[in-house]
This record gives structure tokens, C-alpha cells and sequence, in this order.
């Protein structure tokens, strides 16, 4: 048994995953340094290169730990649903597709994250892991669709999620104060 399979190393690898992936979400891929992730977790520098063989696969950890949180999280607030008015739909997309810090208006989450779908276009190391949670995060859109009595099919879903990521770009573009009410506006009239 090394060191890193023991609980102990399994709670610092954690720990380091969870650093990196708050300063993925605070600060895009440039903030997930070595250092910072180490000073985040309270460890030693060297616990990050003990624990991971590069930033890369540190950086992959922290994206897969933020997504599967993020699918857990809608999962969840799904199956919590008792009543389901017709504008849940549109908020429960909303939450699934631009996070929960977009629910508390926060813009510069918005275009953080935004900026992270596609910086990740650049690291091809990553496209998988991205094929992967997109995949899982259709499969629980199409699960909330059907749940509020709105079946659809996978293609009419990748243009509902083409409609939403261009009203939050435009809005982005604009520094509109509010990309989640201008994906709001244009996912509510493409649903009738």
C-alpha cells in the first residue's frame, strides 16, 4: 500500500482535487497553479506533484469533481420536485445548463464558466472527460424534460442548449448584467 492509497493520502489527494476545482470555477484554467492549489488545501507544495504526475491531471480531476458535483446537484434538486409548474422547466434547464451561481446572478461566474467550456477545447487531454459529463448532463436534461411532462427528443435538446448558449454569449458580449434572464426570455419562447 503506498501513501497515497492510505485514508489519510486519499482525504490530501482529495483535498488538493476540491482546491483546484474552487479555483477552476473562481478563476478559469490559468488560476489552478501548483502553489495556489496547495495553499488552498492547507498542504505542502510538494503534495501536489506527490499526489498528481502533472497540472493536467490535476486540472482533469478538479473539471470531473466540479461536474459530477454539478450532476449530483441536479439530480437531486430534480427528485426533490414534489410540484412542477410549467416554469420549473425552464428554471431547472437553466440551473443544469449555467450552474448554480448563475441562479444567484453572478455574472462573472457565468462568463467564468463560459470561458472554461471553451478553453477546454485546447486541451485535448480533457475532450473525453468533457464528452463524458456533456453526455451525462443531456441524459439528466432529457430525465427533466420527461419529468415535467415535456418529452423531447435528443435533437430537439442540442437546440434548445445552442439556443441557451448563444443568448448567454450575446449577453456576455453585451455585459448584459443578467445572462441568465436573456436565456430565460429566448428558452421560454422556443418552449411556448
Amino acid at each position: 500500500m503506498t501513501t497515497a492509497s492510505t485514508p489519510k493520502g486519499e482525504r490530501r489527494r482529495q483535498a488538493l482535487v476540491e482546491a483546484a476545482a474552487e479555483l477552476l470555477i473562481e478563476g478559469g484554467f490559468d488560476a489552478v497553479r501548483h502553489r495556489a492549489v496547495a495553499e488552498r488545501a492547507g498542504l505542502p507544495l510538494a503534495s501536489t506533484t506527490y499526489y498528481f504526475q502533472s497540472l493536467d491531471e490535476l486540472i482533469g480531476a478538479a473539471l470531473q469533481h466540479h461536474g459530477r458535483t454539478e450532476l449530483a446537484r441536479g439530480r437531486a434538486l430534480l427528485d426533490s420536485l414534489a410540484e412542477r409548474p410549467p416554469e420549473t422547466l425552464v428554471e431547472l434547464v437553466l440551473d443544469q445548463l449555467l450552474g448554480r451561481a448563475a441562479a444567484e446572478g453572478d455574472f462573472e461566474a457565468v462568463l467564468l464558466r463560459y470561458e472554461r467550456l471553451v478553453a477546454t477545447g485546447r486541451r485535448p487531454y480533457l475532450r473525453p472527460l468533457m464528452l463524458e459529463l456533456g453526455g451525462e448532463l443531456r441524459a439528466l436534461l432529457l430525465a427533466t424534460f420527461a419529468a415535467m411532462g415535456v418529452p423531447i427528443g435528443a435533437e430537439r435538446l442540442e437546440q434548445l442548449i445552442a439556443l441557451v448558449d448563444g443568448a448567454v454569449v450575446n449577453a456576455l458580449i453585451e455585459v448584459d448584467p443578467d445572462p441568465r434572464e436573456s436565456a430565460r426570455r429566448m428558452l421560454r419562447a422556443a418552449l411556448g
